[in-house]
């Protein structure tokens, strides 16, 4: 299914250790850019998380974010390091004693020393929070996708609408076209039988003339190509693959047969509906770069 590249997911899991809340957010980018913003107790898992979006989606400017929350009491226990105050205290008697002085260091001042206290994390569970971490960002992911699928949707019924007006000004250019060579003709008809008056006119020469003028304004190999790639843009928007970068493809090609229509345009109605071919053409490839 056609996707946004815009697109937002959240989802919390939790077990009897933890709970986490995994929130995915994304906007347009021409490749697949992951930004991940974790706790530390998370960044071995780093990878996996990185991997597993990038099993899912292919391109946008995405941006992870980890909140971990503790459900056990207590993850950090503090450590009494012994040998650590025992060497600040033999420190201070010996400054004392060279010195003369007392040594009024108490317990609540030594605890104050660096290291003497120090907080210790205690053992987690690794298998059960990295099996944690995958469902969690499992489910934000599936969130993501239906709110770019969702969005997506909506994309493509946009496109479906502006492709269905291209395909009705290249007909109304297809109608207009004939109607185009006969005004050139019955002008150019007049025009000679005013130059030569009673004179018989030499018709091999009016129709070399008009031949050569056929052949310069005739846009009728465009149109086809052009209604051919309407038709290629449509069956793509179908597509359950990955469709945005082929899409800008195909419309670089209804640009290029616009531009060569509206360079044989010898009509004003014609240029009008050419200048309008290259205006929704240039909204549909805006529109294509939201796409995934």
């Amino acid at each position: 299914m056609i996707r946004s590249m815009t697109g937002y997911g959240l989802y919390e899991a939790q077990n009897e250790d933890a709970k986490l809340i995994v929130e995915i957010k994304s906007v347009n980018h021409r490749y697949c850019d992951i930004s991940i913003r974790l706790p530390k107790n998370l960044n071995a898992f780093e990878n996996d998380i990185r991997n597993q979006i990038k099993a899912n989606v292919s391109r946008g400017k995405i941006d992870v974010y980890i909140t971990y929350e503790s459900n056990r009491e207590s993850e950090s226990l503090v450590a009494y390091n012994k040998a650590i105050a025992k060497s600040y205290m033999k420190l201070l008697d010996c400054l004392a004693e060279d010195f003369g002085l007392e040594n009024p260091v108490d317990a609540l001042a030594l605890s104050r020393y660096p290291e003497v206290y120090t907080l210790e994390q205690t053992d987690v569970d690794e298998e059960k929070l990295q099996e944690l971490v995958r469902i969690s960002v499992a489910g934000a992911i599936e969130n993501f996708i239906r709110s770019r699928e969702t969005e997506g949707l909506v994309l493509k019924q946009d496109l479906l609408t502006k492709l269905d007006y291209l395909s009705a000004i290249a007909d109304d250019i297809a109608e207009r076209s004939p109607l185009v060579f006969e005004e050139y003709r019955n002008r150019l008809t007049a025009k000679v039988k005013e130059l030569l008056g009673d004179a018989p006119i030499d018709d091999s020469v009016i129709a070399a003339e008009l031949v050569v003028y056929a052949d310069k304004i005739c846009v009728d190999e465009e149109l086809v190509r052009l209604k051919s790639h309407i038709l290629h843009m449509k069956e793509t928007l179908d597509s359950e693959e990955s469709v945005g970068r082929k899409l800008d493809f195909i419309a670089q090609e209804l640009n290029r047969e616009a531009n060569t229509a509206l360079s044989k345009a010898n009509d004003i109605i014609i240029s009008n509906q050419g200048i309008a071919l290259k205006t929704e053409i240039e909204k549909i490839r805006e529109q294509i770069q939201n796409l995934e």
